[in-house]
């Protein structure tokens, strides 16, 4: 019988180990900025699937579809692929897929070039993933802070471009 009970408690403890190893810890991250532009002129300016060369400085490609819903783009010469899952007028919002082998953290992006007034627009800008694969609340808190200031600075940087004439 203790035998039993042993193999019952090491069975219990291999299933909440294995349960909390992989217990998800998804995070938003909301970014805005406002531009003095319509959102159609800001949008013509900075919303193409592959504009991301402009105002982030990656390498982009279009390796599946014409820049629209379903649209395959490739970053950094293949290293990272995102596909486009929603779009409107003023929006897209993409996914990366999950890699064989690898920890899937679910990313997610949405831009949006939101009219404020005839002459003015919000820009935002966000990202949803899973941080639960790093090691503590540190490195979840600097990976955030990392992917906030990247695409803050790829805000400013599409305010630099929709208001140039």
């Amino acid at each position: 019988m203790r035998l039993v009970t042993s193999l019952a408690a090491a069975a219990a403890t291999v299933v909440f180990v294995s349960a909390s190893a992989f217990a998800q810890e998804y995070v938003t991250i909301d970014m805005e900025i406002d531009i003095n532009k319509p959102a159609a002129e800001v949008w013509e300016k900075v919303g193409e699937y592959c504009g991301i060369s402009e105002w982030l400085g990656l390498d982009c490609e279009i390796t599946s579809g014409d820049g629209g819903m379903g649209s395959v783009r490739s970053l950094l010469g293949g290293r990272i692929l995102e596909i486009m899952v929603a779009q409107t007028e003023l929006s897209y919002g993409y996914t990366q897929p999950a890699l064989e082998g690898e920890f899937y953290n679910l990313y997610h992006g949405f831009m949006e070039a939101r009219p404020l007034t005839d002459s003015t627009t919000k820009m935002l800008y966000t990202l949803t993933l899973d941080v639960s694969n790093l090691a503590d609340q540190a490195a979840k808190d600097a990976d955030i802070e990392r992917r906030r200031g990247m695409f803050t600075n790829a805000l400013r940087a599409m305010k630099d471009l929709a208001e140039a004439d």
